[in-house]
């Protein structure tokens, strides 16, 4: 990606001076009333959204910015969180523009950097929940080591396939801004888990075809996609596919318990919404999975 020269995004917390311990140093916590081990939720993209409207713990005192100084940190880990910044700045262009079309304002959403652990309006989380979104707060959290794991573990490394994960989480918030989050919470209420898994599914889904609007922008509006960038966000999209993520850890799928969607499914989407640029080709509640 070109993004060197980007806008950097001011609505960033930096809490890495805040967090807990690094990965592995807490248990895995499984999917509500499902059979998903724990790398479904270890690396799945956003926590479920049931448990994100479990009436949030919040903070009683307001988040402090990080006061560390940057040079304690390793050059790669800074410009790894500058990178981030710039994409967060690309995605409120984007948005600000599409919701604009819709005769809507876009409020912009706010990312919290943090190691370890953090504190939200959902909870308190660990960095194994993976990258989130938290509704009530409307804030993305993201630990950087993350990237690394994506890289590493999981054979999806490039800048672009870290700017898919944000753009995910953005895609989120997006649903959030638009009630489609908040319909699909009030349906899985009364639903089976089952069910409820499936809705799941379809929200998760359109945040990805949500990620793909973002892309054809970058690239048709702003041209600061590079060749190869679509194929590491499509190769994101494979690595952390329920049916992928459940073979590598315990050998069989149980599909009744996808909460993200098939790899298939994510690339598919993905790619729906990188051909069209358009909210109203991104309708996965009603289209056949």
């Amino acid at each position: 990606m070109k993004w060197e020269k980007g806008r950097r995004s001011s609505n960033v917390e930096d809490r890495r001076s805040q967090g807990g311990p690094r990965r592995g140093g807490g248990g895995m916590k499984m999917g509500v009333g499902t059979i998903v081990v724990a790398a479904v939720l270890y690396f799945g993209f956003g926590v479920d959204p049931s448990f994100l409207l479990q009436g949030g713990a919040t903070s009683s005192t307001p988040a402090r910015q990080s006061s560390q100084p940057a040079q304690k940190r390793s050059a790669a880990e800074n410009k790894l969180a500058d990178f981030t910044t710039v994409v967060l700045a690309d995605l409120e262009d984007t948005w600000h523009v599409l919701f604009k079309q819709r005769g809507m304002t876009y409020k912009e959403p706010t990312l919290v950097l943090f190691t370890g652990s953090v504190r939200s309006a959902c909870g308190v989380q660990g960095a194994q929940t993976g990258p989130f979104y938290c509704p009530p707060d409307q804030k993305l959290y993201i630990d950087l080591s993350f990237f690394d794991e994506l890289s590493r573990r999981f054979g999806a490394p490039g800048d672009f396939a870290q700017a898919y994960v944000v753009a995910h989480e953005v895609g989120h918030h997006v649903q959030n801004l638009l009630g489609t989050s908040e319909m699909v919470h009030q349906k899985q209420r009364r639903l089976s888990k089952i069910e409820a898994n499936k809705l799941s599914v379809r929200l998760e889904l359109q945040a990805d075809c949500y990620s793909g609007i973002w892309a054809h922008h970058a690239k048709n509006t702003r041209n600061i996609i590079e060749k190869g960038d679509i194929a590491e966000g499509l190769r994101a999209a494979q690595a952390i596919g329920d049916d992928t993520l459940q073979k590598q850890s315990q050998g069989y799928v149980v599909k009744e318990s996808f909460t993200h969607g098939s790899s298939k499914q994510r690339m598919h989407w993905f790619s729906q919404g990188f051909k069209s640029g358009k909210i109203a080709d991104c309708d996965t509640f009603s289209s056949r999975l």
